[in-house]
């Protein structure tokens, strides 16, 4: 067997690469969601970020939550994470103060990959955006996440939508994933039918993966999540050994 050292002297654990902050909320973590563990093939590491409520994040934009934001990713990376993430898109107010505050990378939220799916699309293609509440995704949230005025992305939002809106975004503690499903597949029509150029799908809200597959059935289009984000980081902190026969000379 190879030879192995400790990583600290502070923990008596390791194997967990990464780190998601969570929202102090309550509402049905179901498998896909990053709040579910059983998402990831790989193990991760959760910390709640107590008083980060729905409320005070989305709607509110309270800057006094950094603090326990940057605390926690201190935490987390304490405990041997070596990159952290979030769950929420919203968590794109602070993602350059917490990626100052720690030395491993951070990808709070996942339309950091609107950027790099903008790039490769044929020029006069968009990127629609599907987000929890677009009524209150400001132009500070897709700045920080380095969405420009001049990128070809449009916003539409899952709040008009009565399970999702009282499943999540109310925390009426259940949800019919069926009716979520159909209203998730509504808007992407609603989407579709008013900018046919749309030619790649973000999902913003975590609670939105466990939908993904049903969205590239039904639109065709290549779907991006929070899921696509944190396996592709994942993947570069584990890079394959890859192993097989040399042909050739």
């Amino acid at each position: 067997m190879p030879f192995y050292t400790i990583k600290s002297k502070s923990r008596s654990w390791d194997g967990e690469p990464v780190g998601i902050l969570i929202l102090d909320a309550a509402y049905p973590c179901v498998p896909g969601n990053v709040g579910n563990a059983t998402t990831f093939p790989f193990p991760v590491r959760y910390h709640e970020v107590r008083g980060a409520s729905i409320d005070r994040l989305l709607n509110q934009r309270d800057p006094s939550l950094l603090a326990p934001f940057v605390e926690g990713a201190q935490k987390l990376e304490a405990e041997g994470v070596r990159a952290i993430t979030g769950a929420c898109g919203f968590m794109a107010l602070f993602q350059q103060e917490i990626a100052d505050a720690v030395d491993v990378p951070v990808f709070m939220s996942s339309m950091l990959q609107v950027p790099f799916i903008v790039r490769t699309l044929k020029r006069g293609k968009k990127v629609g955006i599907i987000s929890a509440n677009a009524s209150v995704m400001t132009e500070q949230h897709l700045r920080n996440v380095g969405i420009t005025a001049d990128m070809p992305v449009v916003l539409y939002g899952m709040e008009s939508k009565d399970e999702f809106r009282s499943s999540v975004l109310e925390e009426k503690g259940t949800m019919d994933t069926d009716i979520v499903e159909r209203e998730i597949l509504e808007v992407c029509d609603r989407m579709l039918a008013e900018n046919p150029e749309v030619a790649a799908i973000q999902l913003e809200c975590s609670d939105l993966p466990p939908f993904a597959a049903a969205v590239h059935r039904h639109t065709g289009l290549p779907v991006f999540d929070f899921i696509t984000m944190i396996r592709h980081f994942e993947s570069a902190l584990n890079p394959t050994e890859y192993v097989g026969p040399q042909y050739g000379m």
